[in-house]
């Protein structure tokens, strides 16, 4: 049973970015309860998740106010500090570099486990009580609050709830608010690998016909990738042995850092646009994916959710600073319009740059092959681009 009657906010859903928003929230001195389905494992350094972030500057700033950043820092975040993106149809190179931009580094790759992990060990210092392993059944909403069936049949009453329970969101569907699907037809094939050549501290994207493949500086020299592949071809890429793997994706990389060799075992996800009708009903908000699934070719999807995260706090701090509730109706539904304006412009760009590069049509390719080079061209054009994805 909770320690209280009644809190600010229910918190459902204790990945990154609800965590993220739980410890956020208590950092605003309200009583936040988190309630997840499963406690997290522990991570361990000797079992790299396979599920990797290019994290961006605003979300570590998010983390180094909670004091969370640092740790993951330096435990194991590899910074990057060049990004080159390159299409096999031919044309000139994407290149973003950390000097060129006035910037220490681009940003960094970081562990999934890794980022929940430390999250979660400032859980009870922060005052947040975690409600673990608990689920939301049943969600009754009041002019002034909502209420909260678990699954161990204690209830929950609170101000606000958010949902931030993934892509499958149970407190969304309870809240009625629906999502906008489409699936690609594709999937991401994900490990870690060895190059023959040093990573260099630069994230290497090619745009392949079939779609993107990317290459991620990790630690240890060890590079993690993202390769984009209809998802018949994914399976058969995750089923081949070492060696022909090593060998297809190679070829894939145009050799750009020599031959290429699996160093861990590899898994393949489905990937989808998916956007949440609205990031609000009532008393329920919805963030990070359970409001919005976008394509990984950016990288940008745990960033959009801390976003979410980084919004809300701020929308609330503002509150504060005016004498204004915190949460009532116009602001928190000033807070999901802009919010869902631009989870829904992330998308379908990430959609069409896509759906434009996995394309094998002569027109397209021709069109294309200068659209990376036009891009790296412009500086303001080209320090545009990058200072939108890396939230400086």
């Amino acid at each position: 049973m909770s320690r209280r009657d009644r809190w600010d906010v229910v918190v459902v859903g204790g990945g990154v970015v609800g965590a993220a928003c739980a410890l956020a929230l208590a950092a605003q001195d309200l009583d936040v309860v988190l309630v997840e389905a499963r406690a997290p494992a522990r991570w361990s350094a000797a079992a790299p998740d396979l599920r990797v972030y290019a994290f961006a500057h605003d979300s570590a700033a998010l983390l180094r106010g909670m004091d969370v950043w640092e740790g993951v820092r330096q435990t194991r975040a590899q910074p990057y500090r060049r990004m080159q993106v390159w299409d096999a149809g031919g044309g000139s190179e994407l290149v973003f570099d950390a000097d060129a931009l006035g910037m220490r580094e681009l940003g960094w790759i970081v562990e999934h486990g890794l980022l929940v992990d430390r999250l979660w060990t400032r859980l009870a210092a922060a005052g947040v009580e975690v409600q673990a392993p608990a689920s939301v059944e049943a969600l009754e909403q009041h002019d002034d609050g909502v209420s909260l069936r678990l699954s161990d049949g204690g209830r929950l009453e609170a101000r606000i709830a958010i949902a931030a329970d993934g892509a499958g969101s149970t407190l969304r569907g309870l809240a009625g608010i629906g999502v906008d699907a489409h699936d690609y037809g594709q999937a991401g094939v994900v490990g870690y690998i060895e190059s023959e050549a040093p990573h260099r501290d630069t994230a290497w994207q090619r745009f392949l016909p079939t779609g993107p493949l990317a290459l991620l500086p990790v630690a240890d020299g060890r590079s993690s990738i993202v390769w984009t592949v209809p998802a018949a071809e994914a399976a058969r890429l995750v089923a081949l042995d070492d060696a022909a793997f090593a060998d297809a994706l190679t070829r894939a990389s145009g050799g750009r850092l020599g031959a290429l060799k699996p160093v861990s075992a590899r898994a393949a996800f489905p990937l989808r646009r998916q956007l949440a009708d609205s990031h609000i009903r009532e008393r329920v908000l919805v963030i990070g994916d359970a409001a919005h699934v976008v394509h990984p070719l950016a990288g940008q999807g745990v960033n959009l959710g801390l976003r979410d995260v980084i919004g809300l706090a701020d929308s609330i701090a503002d509150a504060r600073r005016r004498g204004a509730r915190w949460d009532g109706g116009q602001r928190l539904a000033r807070w999901a319009r802009t919010r869902r304006s631009e989870s829904a412009v992330a998308a379908h760009a990430f959609e069409t740059i896509n759906r434009a590069y996995s394309n094998e049509a002569l027109l397209p390719v021709l069109l294309r092959s200068h659209a990376l080079g036009i891009a790296g061209a412009l500086p303001p054009l080209r320090n545009l681009l990058w200072k939108r994805a890396a939230g400086v």
